[in-house]
């Protein structure tokens, strides 16, 4: 059967023909386009025990392909139940996710735990082995491939928008970016419960991760679902342009650790608010401000509880059909923007407001003037008489020559490049004191 430009053969495999491809490489359970495993230990026991009583499950899809004269066939669709059945017998790499089922072998037994090894040792093996899976191998361009891909696993477990990108975009060198990332950051995005163990087994922090470099590579606030096909399936970044991307990245989050330790504790560690707070703590970082002043980070945290607090008081309220008090306005503004679209550039925006609005005046900015001028080195070195390095540990006779200015107060925590905040160093001093 032909539909488009892919070929349809249907027929059958055992289960012995599945795990025999599998041995010899022609069977792969994960091309480039497939998910990752979603099916839980029980999804897993009931397919075993359904084949055991051989009950009908639904055709595994198959591409196939011949790669130097040899048959392989990628897994389209039945990648969870044939990893099943593999994962149960431990075969190859699969070998040390072994599980049992309770089941009765004999209809007049008893329920029993009945493993890989208790199978084959009482004989019985050849009731999974002689099983046959329905199959629909299909041949065609991998462009409808993985489009007939996406299509069929539109039931079932459906896909993820992140799942679908990934299939459609698994070449993109900004996606296997992003992955590497993700996966990097999986812990960080576990224990500050931004997202779950379901969530990242489905991907999520791989889409969070695109999201959070494709705002940082267009240096503004993004529209999710407009945004994300485009950069990710587009060709116009460049592999500096993205190594930029995971190094800013990486920069911001290591930000927001620092500035806000306790997010899990707020509102924030939902993922669309994440992405909001991620955002304000890149636009002050990107206009200069201070992220490193211990007294105005642990204000900056009090306020962000506060306001998680405020717009979890509204949203109880609303329940209850109670409305916001005059008081409340800010918080149930908040409120709005995480009803309906979230992930819009209208709602987006009015979150980085509010931020603004609470967050904004707590951080101070670096004076632009990094460095001291000639003219103040001058008016610094002729206005101290002792000429000598400003280290009580050292106090070294300086010279034209060898003297270096130093900021009272250090220029990253607000140090303004001025005469009443400079002092006479040596450079061994100078230097230590950039280490420290």
């Amino acid at each position: 059967m032909t539909t488009h430009s892919l070929d349809f053969d249907y027929g059958n495999k055992t289960i012995q023909e599945f795990v025999l491809l599998f041995k010899n490489g022609q069977l792969n359970l994960e091309p480039g386009f497939q998910r990752d495993s979603v099916w839980s230990d029980s999804d897993r026991k009931k397919l075993i025990e359904s084949l055991l009583q051989n009950y009908p499950v639904p055709s595994v899809f198959l591409y196939r392909q011949h790669e130097n004269g040899k048959l392989r066939y990628d897994v389209i669709d039945g990648k969870q139940r044939l990893e099943t059945v593999l994962r149960y017998q431990g075969v190859g790499y699969l070998r040390g996710h072994r599980f049992g089922v309770k089941i009765k072998i004999d209809p007049d037994g008893d329920l029993e735990e009945w493993d890989w090894q208790k199978i084959v040792k009482k004989g019985h093996e050849h009731r999974l082995m002689g099983y046959k899976f329905q199959t629909v191998e299909i041949t065609g361009e991998l462009s409808d491939i993985i489009d007939l891909f996406v299509r069929i696993n539109s039931t079932g477990k459906r896909l993820t928008g992140a799942e679908k990108r990934h299939a459609r975009f698994f070449r993109s060198e900004f996606l296997k970016q992003a992955g590497k990332l993700a996966e990097r950051k999986r812990s960080f995005f576990l224990e500050n419960k931004i997202l779950s163990a379901g969530q990242i087994s489905r991907m999520k922090h791989v889409e969070l991760i695109c999201e959070l470099m494709a705002s940082v590579q267009a240096k503004t606030l993004i529209n999710k679902k407009k945004a994300l096909d485009g950069v990710i399936g587009g060709q116009s970044s460049t592999p500096a342009a993205i190594r930029k991307a995971v190094q800013e990245t990486i920069r911001i989050l290591n930000l927001i650790k620092k500035v806000f330790p306790e997010t899990k504790t707020t509102r924030f560690a939902n993922s669309a608010d994440f992405y909001s707070l991620f955002m304000f703590v890149w636009e002050l970082d990107h206009s200069g401000c201070i992220l490193s002043d211990v007294r105005r980070n642990k204000q900056a945290q009090k306020m962000l509880v506060w306001l998680s607090d405020g717009v979890g008081i509204v949203r109880q309220q609303q329940r209850k059909a109670v409305g916001a008090k005059a008081d409340q306005r800010l918080f149930a503004d908040y409120v709005l923007t995480i009803q309906g679209d979230t992930d819009s550039l209208a709602s987006r925006q009015r979150r980085a407001e509010i931020l603004r609005k609470v967050l904004g005046g707590l951080f101070e900015k670096k004076d632009e003037q990094r460095g001291f001028t000639i003219e103040q080195r001058r008016l610094i070195w002729h206005s101290d008489e002792r000429k000598r390095c400003s280290n009580p540990q050292c106090g070294k006779l300086l010279t034209w020559s060898n003297f270096t200015i130093d900021h009272i107060k250090p220029h990253a925590l607000g140090g303004k490049s001025s005469l009443s905040n400079a002092a006479l160093l040596c450079r061994s001093c100078n230097s230590k004191k950039g280490k420290n």
